[in-house]
């Protein structure tokens, strides 16, 4: 099982969060191969899905040394502690709720947790946030991730909500540490069919527009 700085590291390499919501159990290993083949190694499994926490367990003990698995739309502290008892690497929230932050940050748990108004983020932040989501990233778009990053670039953030192979360069060049992609990479139409080449290619071309921007840091 990958430890936090090797999970984080991950993070950082790929700028990717891979989100699996509504994923069928008898498909989840389907999908995790298929994010490998095309060179995603950061995946939350979101507690909305049902059988989320036994397939969080059955990630970790088969993937858990390729994959960095964490748990998303973690809702509370409850939800937090019922995650990491899962075998969740990293918590993901769609919410500021700083008891929950507070528990995974005590615990050495990465924690992203949802965010939207500069109130919201620094309070995320205060809280022991490792980076904080910027959610839903869908309707305000990269002018409003651009205007954040002014008085808060100290603040790592991750946008989620509307990111694809198209735009994805254009997130993380306005300030972004990495992206959350749903349904547009986890789609469920083509799981259900059995076309796990459908998320290789689509991760492939992701990985593809993220190594963009990192070649022009160098």
């Amino acid at each position: 099982m990958m430890d936090r700085e090797q999970g984080l590291a991950e993070i950082e390499r790929t700028r990717i969060i891979a989100i699996v919501r509504g994923v069928a159990e008898a498909n989840i290993r389907g999908v995790a191969e298929a994010l490998l083949a095309g060179g995603i190694t950061v995946m939350e499994v979101t507690l909305n899905t049902p059988g989320a926490l036994a397939m969080i367990g059955t990630l970790q003990r088969e993937y858990g040394d390729r994959l960095f698995i964490g748990a998303g739309t973690v809702l509370d502290e409850e939800d937090a502690k019922q995650a990491i008892a899962a075998g969740a690497s990293f918590i993901v929230t769609p919410n500021t709720d700083e008891a929950a932050i507070r528990l995974a940050a005590g615990r050495g748990v990465p924690v992203y947790p949802g965010a939207m108004t500069p109130t919201e983020i620094v309070k995320a932040w205060k809280a022991g946030a490792s980076a904080v989501k910027i959610f839903p990233s869908t309707g305000l778009g990269l002018p409003y991730i651009k205007e954040l990053q002014g008085p808060l670039s100290h603040i790592p953030m991750v946008a989620v909500g509307g990111v694809s192979e198209t735009n994805i360069a254009d997130f993380l060049q306005a300030g972004c540490c990495a992206v959350g992609i749903g349904g547009s990479l986890i789609n469920l139409r083509e799981i259900a069919a059995g076309n796990y080449a459908f998320i290789t290619d689509k991760a492939k071309k992701l990985i593809a527009g993220a190594a963009v921007v990192a070649a022009g840091a160098r």
